[in-house]
C-alpha cells in the first residue's frame, strides 16, 4: 500500500493541472471576447480612403493598335550612265532637293567637242544637199530637150537622194551626242533627301558602277505594319465604306499623332505569323516621320456612340480574369470581374460585368478586399495611384 506522504504529492500534483489549464481557459476565452470586440468595432475604424469615378456611356472609337516601321515609297540610288570624271558636286550631304535639281557635273569637254564636230557635218551635208538639189532642178528641163543624156540626170538625182539620207544620218547622230552630253549633268529624279555622298570631286565613275548617292523620297511616305488575321475582316470592312484612318506617334514625340490613309494590304496573310502586312500613306510635311522608324499605330475603323467606358486605372488584373472595385451603396467595395474589349486614350471600353452609373475605384485599390469599407475622398488629394491617404 502506498505511503501517506506520497499520496499527498500527487493529489497536489493533479490540483496544480488542473489550476493551469483553467487559467489556460480564462486566457483563450479573453482573447476569443477581445478578437470579437476588435472586430465588431473594426468596421468603423478601418474604412479605406478611395478616389472612384463613374461607369458612363460616351463615343468611343474602335480601334485597332500595332508597331509599325516607317517606310520610304521611293528609294533612288544616284549612278553615272557613262565613264567620266565629277567635275563638281552642286548638293551637300542631307540636303533636301526637288526633282531636275542639277545634283553633279561630270568633265564633259570631249562630249561638247564632239557635239561640235556633228554639228560642222551636218552643215557640210546640208550644203552638199543644197547643191545636188539645185543641180537636179537644172538637168530636169535639159534632158527633156536631150541637152543632157539621162545618165547624168540619173546621177545628180542620185547624189541628191544619198546626201539627203546623209543629212538625216547626221541628225540622228547630233541628237543622240546631245542626249549623251545631258549624262553628264546629274540631276535628282525626283523630290527627296540625300544621304551621304560617297564620291568627291575629282573621282573617277565608270557607267553604273558604285551609287555616287542616294535619295530617298520623304513627302510622302509610307508606315509598314501587321495586324491579326483576325482583325483582318474588320479592316476591309471599313475600307469599303471609305478612307480609313490611321494615326502613328514615334516614341519621344510629344506632339499630336501624324494622321495618314490605309494605302492598301498585301495579298496573302502570312501563314508563319497568322498576320496580314498593310501600308498607310502619310503626307508628311514636317518630316516627322523619318525611314526606318519604330511607330505606334492606331487604326481608325468606326465610333462605337454607346461605348460604356471607366478610366484605365479602374481596371485590375488578376491571375485569372480582370475585375474592377465597385463603391456600392453602403460604402463597401465589391470585387466585380469585367471584359475589358479594348482601351482607348486612357479609357478601357467594358463589354461585360458593369453597368452605366456604377462607381469604380481608380485609386486605392491595393489595401482593398472584397467586403471592405471605403471612404470616398477627392482625386486631388491622393498622392498616387494605389496609394492611401
Amino acid at each position: 500500500m502506498p505511503k501517506d506522504g506520497d499520496f499527498m504529492k500527487r493529489v497536489a500534483m493533479a490540483a496544480a493541472l488542473l489550476a493551469i489549464f483553467a487559467g489556460g481557459g480564462v486566457a483563450y476565452q479573453t482573447l476569443i471576447a477581445g478578437s470579437a470586440r476588435s472586430e465588431t468595432a473594426a468596421p468603423g475604424r478601418s474604412a479605406m480612403p478611395v478616389v472612384v469615378a463613374t461607369a458612363k456611356r460616351e463615343p468611343t472609337p474602335v480601334r485597332l493598335d500595332a508597331v509599325g516601321t516607317v517606310q520610304t515609297i521611293a528609294s533612288v540610288a544616284v549612278k553615272s550612265r557613262l565613264d567620266g570624271q565629277i567635275a563638281e558636286i552642286r548638293v551637300q550631304d542631307g540636303q533636301y532637293v526637288k526633282a531636275g535639281d542639277p545634283v553633279l557635273l561630270l568633265d564633259s569637254r570631249a562630249a561638247e567637242a564632239q557635239v561640235r564636230q556633228m554639228e560642222a557635218q551636218q552643215a557640210r551635208d546640208r550644203a552638199q544637199l543644197a547643191n545636188a538639189k539645185r543641180d537636179v532642178a537644172r538637168f530636169a528641163p535639159l534632158v527633156a530637150k536631150d541637152f543632157v543624156s539621162h545618165q547624168q540626170y540619173d546621177t545628180a538625182a542620185t547624189t541628191a537622194q544619198a546626201l539627203e539620207a546623209s543629212v538625216k544620218a547626221d541628225e540622228a547622230a547630233l541628237e543622240n551626242a546631245r542626249v549623251l552630253l545631258t549624262y553628264y549633268a546629274i540631276t535628282a529624279p525626283m523630290d527627296g533627301r540625300i544621304g551621304t555622298i560617297a564620291l568627291k570631286a575629282g573621282s573617277n565613275v565608270k557607267a553604273n558602277d558604285v551609287a555616287i548617292l542616294t535619295i530617298n523620297q520623304t513627302k510622302p511616305i509610307w508606315v509598314a505594319f501587321s495586324l491579326a488575321e483576325s482583325d483582318f475582316p474588320a479592316v476591309r470592312r471599313a475600307m469599303e465604306g471609305g478612307a480609313v484612318e490611321v494615326d502613328v506617334a514615334a516614341p519621344g514625340d510629344s506632339e499630336a499623332p501624324e494622321r495618314g490613309r490605309v494605302a492598301f494590304f498585301e495579298n496573302a496573310i502570312d501563314t508563319a505569323t497568322g498576320t496580314i502586312g498593310l501600308k498607310a500613306t502619310f503626307d508628311n510635311p514636317q518630316e516627322r516621320l523619318w525611314p526606318g522608324e519604330f511607330v505606334n499605330v492606331s487604326v481608325m475603323l468606326s465610333v462605337e456612340q454607346e461605348a460604356l467606358v471607366v478610366p484605365q486605372a479602374a481596371v485590375q488584373v488578376g491571375q485569372s480574369n480582370t475585375y474592377v472595385f465597385v463603391v456600392k451603396p453602403d460604402n463597401t467595395a465589391e470585387m466585380r470581374p469585367v471584359q475589358v474589349s479594348r482601351t482607348v486614350a486612357g479609357k478601357s471600353v467594358i463589354a461585360k460585368g458593369l453597368e452605366a452609373g456604377e462607381q469604380v475605384v481608380t485609386d486605392g485599390q491595393l489595401r482593398l478586399t472584397n467586403g471592405s469599407r471605403v471612404e470616398i475622398r477627392p482625386a486631388d488629394r491622393q498622392s498616387k495611384p494605389g496609394s492611401p491617404s
